[in-house]
């Protein structure tokens, strides 16, 4: 490189997962798109290990993993199951300003927060602060899938505009508009508008041709509060019989004693998967997709094109998922079952329902939304 040629951008991106990969595997097309795009990017994850992620083509910084106590995010715990404690926290709040100083980025992107992820302001603050403080000041911007949990206590949303307006130059909202605007779940989105930026959905490049193919795949995602879900459709594996071959994908948070049961009781047309890398093409082969309705999951079955059956995970209050699956249905895009009724017997039901159903209406959703957050990033710097 001579002196005249300008050095690539750099990016510093943050994402914190606590219980599904969903967070993660977003934060991870991202990542892998500025790479494409020239940017040296450095993704800096502070949850359990998940093989493959967040990629190759990424200067990688994991700092001592955290998860979620319980499925309702009420507290904090290690590696190990046991809560953190405030030198836990010291530690890796200066192992990831030490790494801000080391990257000397461009650009901060910080996945959810302020408009999640509150459980690790210990440590975000003081990267703000930081960065607030500095002379000659990267761009900040936090990335945000399309609909957000609802908030019951007062003042945290107007908290959350107050961190916007004070440290943020963006808030990047990966969504189609005409599928999900941030208003419809965050009702103080007019007091930040002038910062919102659309970026269409994060969904994964068209997928290759299956190198396998089963007739219905069901995923738990990451699998942490999936074995419900797996349990039923493996009953009504059980019960709908050999005429349909069944893959059941666990997820890598799924605890073995329940993944080595489950897999001892399945037939011999039931496969019992931990993870597949290959999944998005795994379903464009697929007659029906049973699964929650996380945001990756479902970019990669609107992207597939094939049925879906949707179990909005509603454990701890959760609402996000419900409403995504709400709208997929109302447009034609999926057939959903609650999980307050999930069953042998209902899941049964819904999924020859849904393979009976009609062709799958077309849609026009933007699911591009990786290359354009790379193209929007560029433009502002």
């Amino acid at each position: 490189m001579t002196g005249s040629e300008p050095r690539a951008p750099r990016a510093f991106f943050y994402v914190q997962h606590l219980l599904g990969i969903g967070h993660l595997a977003r934060a991870s097309r991202i990542a892998r798109a500025l790479a494409a795009d020239g940017f040296e990017v450095t993704v800096v994850t502070g949850g359990t290990p998940v093989s493959g992620f967040p990629g190759p083509q990424v200067h990688h910084v994991a700092l001592p993993p955290i998860t979620a106590g319980d499925a309702g995010f009420s507290g904090l715990a290690d590696i190990d199951g046991n809560p953190v404690d405030d030198a836990f926290k010291d530690n890796r709040r200066e192992r990831l300003l030490a790494s801000f100083h080391q990257s000397q980025p461009d650009i901060v992107i910080i996945e959810a927060f302020p408009f999640g992820r509150r459980q690790v302001r210990f440590e975000l603050l003081p990267l703000l602060e930081a960065i607030a403080a500095m002379d000659q000041k990267p761009l900040v911007v936090t990335s945000l899938r399309d609909i957000l949990q609802e908030r019951s206590k007062p003042g945290r949303d107007e908290e959350t505009v107050a961190l916007v307006k004070l440290y943020f130059d963006r808030v990047l909202v990966h969504g189609d508009p005409a599928f999900a605007k941030l208003e419809d779940t965050f009702p103080l989105a007019a007091e930040i508008t002038g910062k919102v930026i659309y970026t269409g959905l994060v969904a994964a490049p068209p997928p290759a041709h299956p190198t396998e193919k089963f007739d219905i795949i069901v995923s738990a995602g990451g699998g942490a509060v999936g074995n419900a879900l797996i349990r039923a459709a493996l009953d009504a594996a059980k019960a709908i019989g050999t005429s349909l071959s069944f893959a059941l994908i666990t997820g890598p948070n799924l605890p073995q004693s329940d993944f080595d049961a489950i897999k001892a009781d399945a037939p011999a047309h039931v496969s019992v998967l931990r993870f597949r890398p290959d999944f998005a093409s795994l379903l464009a082969g697929a007659k029906l997709s049973v699964s929650q309705a996380g945001y990756n999951t479902v970019c990669d079955i609107l992207r597939a094109g094939c049925h879906a059956l949707l179990i909005p995970f509603t454990a701890g209050g959760e609402t996000e998922q419900t409403v995504r699956a709400e709208r997929l249905q109302k447009l034609g895009l999926a057939h959903v079952l609650r999980e307050d009724d999930l069953s042998a017997e209902m899941m049964t039901q819904a999924i020859q329902a849904a393979l009976a159903a009609s062709e799958r209406p077309p849609h026009s959703l933007d699911l591009d939304g990786a290359q354009r957050t790379a193209e929007i990033l560029r433009g502002l710097l």
